[in-house]
This record gives structure tokens, sequence and C-alpha cells, in this order.
């Protein structure tokens, strides 16, 4: 009887290995539809980390020269200077008309001679950089002073945007959301 029973569960074992059919085989996703093209979007060149172009009223650049660089830097900012003056270009002649130059006494905690260029008005959007300025319009430059002018930077320059906020011989704006009182009239 033993034998009989495990032979009827063999039996019973093998059919329903037989009878329970595979499992069906994975779907595909349904395909999605192609994402509709996009017109492409308009290259937009990169901003130049160099640049020192403004986008406020004025601007002012500090930069700080190695004290044994000190004749190159105004050796190129006296010779922009006399481009400048010469030339026809209606930008750059605008630029240079609020453009000035000063030197700072005394030197930095580190020796470096810092010079101040203020763009008192700045023209939005000119790049005030000399080293682009002297390259397009000196072109008997001598070879070795662009180079000397680039290696004289202790640090790179420092750009800030200005907005003016007072002007001091001038009658005072009233602060946002305060009225003026109006002047009394006489009698």
């Amino acid at each position: 009887m033993l034998s009989s029973v495990t032979v009827v569960l063999a039996v019973l074992l093998l059919l329903g290995q037989v009878a329970v059919p595979p499992p069906p085989p994975a779907m595909p996703p349904p395909a999605q539809a192609a994402p509709l093209p996009t017109p492409a979007a308009p290259v937009v060149p990169a901003p130049d980390p160099a640049s020192t172009a403004f986008s406020g009223e004025a601007g002012l650049l500090l930069v700080p020269i190695k004290p044994t660089a000190v004749l190159d830097y105004e050796l190129v900012i006296r010779t922009l200077q006399m481009a400048i003056s010469k030339d026809s270009d209606a930008a750059r002649q605008a630029a240079a008309k609020g453009w000035r130059v000063f030197k700072a006494t005394p030197a930095d905690s580190k020796g470096n001679t810092i010079y101040i260029h203020l763009m008192l008005p700045a023209v939005p959007g000119f790049d005030y950089r000399p080293s682009l300025l002297v390259d397009t319009l000196v072109q008997d430059l001598a070879p070795e002073l662009l180079p000397k002018y680039l290696d004289s930077f202790a640090g790179p320059p420092s750009l800030l945007d200005l907005t003016e906020f007072a002007h001091m011989a001038a009658e005072p704006l009233a602060p946002p959301g305060v009225l003026k009182p109006e002047a009394k009239k006489p009698g």
C-alpha cells in the first residue's frame, strides 16, 4: 500500500507540473509616443568671466598691481589713454568720458599698488578691459608689453556695479513710501 500511495503521489506531482502552464513572457511596456521636436534654443554664449562690463549707473574696478610691475601697468594705461583720445568709435568715446583711473596710496598690506578705475557714468555692457582695448586700438605696441601688463596683476581685479544712493550736493530724496510735505502757501 505504501508503494501505491507513493506512485499516486508521484503521478499527481507529475501531472501538476505538466498542468501548470509556464508564466507568460513579460509584456514590453506600451510604446510611448516620441516627444515632439522642440525648436532649437538659441545658443547663448557663456559670459566671459574676465569681462569688465557694468550694468549699473557707475562702475568701480579695483586692480592690485605687483610692486615690481607698476611701470609696466602704467605704460599700458597711458598708451591706452593716448589711443582712446585719437579714436573715433562712438562707444569707446562714450566710455572714455566717464572713465578715470586713480592710484591709491599707500600700498596694500602685501606691498601691491591698487589702481581704482572709476566709470561715472558707466556705459552698460561696454567691456572696459584695458588688454582688449589695447589689442584693438594699438597696432604698433611693443610685442612684450602686453604680456608684461598681463603679468603685472597681483590678483584678479574686483568689479563693483554701483547705483547711486545719495548725492551730498543735492537735496535728499524722500525714502520710498514717504511723501514730501507740501510747501505752505503764503497768506
